[in-house]
């Protein structure tokens, strides 16, 4: 879809503009394209509390039950209430590695469209683009699927096997975009595009829209040319990988510390790193640490490997996946808790260590953690200064650090990058520890109506997850709709009678 030159107002303003493309933003789309789903009545929940309340109204859609009501007494691995509720619909027992039918059927209702567009940089499928080339395979295929097209379907049709039931960066981007195509929505994709500023404006009518401003890249050229479209909604659907979260500590921007996965990968690729290497420093508690610590594993470079919290901690990432459906990341959550830096020790020169395993398999050689630290300093001489909670202070020397510790979302065309939207509106938003304060059964912003947020500004870092913000906006939406419908009926009817009225003398 071309933006060009559209600066001024139309008769038409959007109901819906939906700033990023990533799985959010397609699956939004995707239900906001009319397409609907119903609780079978054939089919059966295993939470019966769940199944019963479907069948109270199984002629009803999705979109038009209480989702409030819908969620109680539902649980699963996310604080957000709808997206346990819509995660059980579509994968009942996922947390199980179940892989069972999903009671909803999907029906295509043209009548309930939502005109909308979808805003994003590159192709459709978001940051899952900038991760292709990863060795690495992820979660499961049916965690990563969007609704109406099973993952492993598509793979079969495009003669590739899933390895352990994993789907590689490529694989995924390549099906998001995919999805889009199969599924009807190109033409409310504006790709190639740059969100520079969103904000109110005023009409003559006395209400207020909202103005998207920004930049469209041309197909296969390199000139922007500046848009403007105006909405009643907007959805802020970005992801938080943008800008990598930094630790501001003194010699950061050495040039061996890097806050990039790719950057691993890049030196592993062209030869950099190596198993004679010099340790690798990684920093950070979370999955995409695990990966560096994996990846530098796998290739036999030793491995120093710090974080600021217990191994025990229930936060833990770790501590939260099912062993059995994530052994990698298991086996990492070992190494942490088997390898520990014990206080007073001397550390281990892991460049000096042997790296076959033992006999046992249960000690983990050219490992070490050093949990509860953080890193005071980087040194150019490549030595890092590790510190616990006691202040006591241990140098290891390294050939690259890697900074793993998170990301900020780009909210630069928000004032103030979207920090009055979270729930602590003093710092900067995050996925973990800041994220964007939404009514739970709504995901509108609480401090700013007309504005939702959904995926990972709200805390959802998996796909599985944030497909419940979808169906929570789409749900409150439509209600606004059908609200501004009656109201506008009530006042045709009203200005038909005082046409019809006569004074009398």
């Amino acid at each position: 879809m071309e933006l060009y030159n559209k600066d001024t107002f139309s008769e038409d303003i959007l109901p819906v503009v939906i700033v990023g493309n990533g799985p959010s933003g397609i699956c939004l789309s995707y239900l906001l394209s009319g397409y609907t789903p119903y609780f079978s009545p054939d089919s059966f929940h295993p939470n019966p509390i769940l199944h019963n309340k479907l069948m109270e109204n199984p002629h009803l859609s999705l979109f038009d039950q209480d989702l409030e009501y819908l969620c109680e007494g539902v649980e699963g691995r996310s604080s957000n209430p709808v997206a346990v509720l819509f995660d059980a619909l579509l994968l009942p027992d996922g947390d199980f590695g179940v892989d069972c039918a999903s009671p909803l059927i999907w029906r295509h209702e043209p009548e309930r469209a939502t005109p909308h567009v979808v805003l994003g940089k590159g192709p459709p499928g978001g940051a899952w683009h900038a991760m292709e080339g990863s060795m690495l395979t992820l979660s499961l295929a049916n965690w990563m699927e969007l609704p109406g097209l099973k993952l492993k379907d598509w793979m079969r049709d495009k003669r590739r096997n899933l390895r352990n039931d994993r789907a590689t960066p490529t694989e995924i981007a390549s099906y998001y975009q995919h999805y889009v195509t199969k599924m009807g929505l190109e033409k409310s994709f504006a790709c190639g595009t740059t969100v520079t500023s969103v904000s109110r404006v005023s009409l003559d009518s006395g209400c207020t829209v909202w103005k998207i401003q920004g930049l469209q890249r041309r197909a296969n050229e390199e000139i922007e040319i500046p848009f403007s479209v105006y909405a009643e909604n907007v959805v802020l659907a970005t992801g938080t990988h943008d800008i990598p979260a930094r630790l501001g500590v003194e010699g950061e921007n050495l040039p061996f510390v890097c806050h990039s996965f790719w950057e691993l990968e890049a030196a592993i690729s062209s030869g950099r790193l190596d198993r004679a290497s010099d340790p690798v420093l990684v920093v950070g508690a979370g999955l995409t640490a695990a990966d560096a610590v994996l990846a530098a594993h796998h290739l036999n470079t030793p491995v120093y490997h710090a974080f600021r919290r217990p191994v025990n901690d229930p936060a833990l990432i770790f501590n939260q996946l099912p062993k059995l459906l994530y052994p990698e990341y298991h086996k990492v959550h070992q190494m942490m808790s088997q390898q520990q830096h014990k206080e007073g020790e001397t550390v281990v020169n892991l460049a000096n260590q042997p790296l076959s395993s033992p006999a046992d398999g249960t000690s983990y050689p050219g490992y070490l953690s050093f949990p509860k630290h953080h890193v005071a300093a980087f040194r150019p001489d490549g030595k890092c200064v590790l510190e616990d909670e006691e202040g006591l202070q241990t140098v290891v020397q390294v050939s690259m650090a890697l900074v793993l510790i998170g990301a900020h979302p780009n909210l630069s065309f928000l004032p103030e990058h979207g920090r009055p939207l979270a729930l602590e509106s003093e710092e900067p938003i995050s996925c973990r520890r800041n994220p964007v304060d939404v009514d739970p059964y709504t995901y509108e912003c609480v401090k700013e109506p007309g504005m939702y947020a959904m995926g990972p500004l709200v805390g959802e870092n998996f796909v599985r997850f944030l497909k419940g913000g979808a169906l929570a906006i789409v749900c409150d939406i439509a209600r606004k709709q059908s609200k501004k419908g009656q109201e506008n009926s009530t006042i045709s009817s009203l200005n038909i009678q005082l046409n019809n009225c006569s004074l009398e003398a």
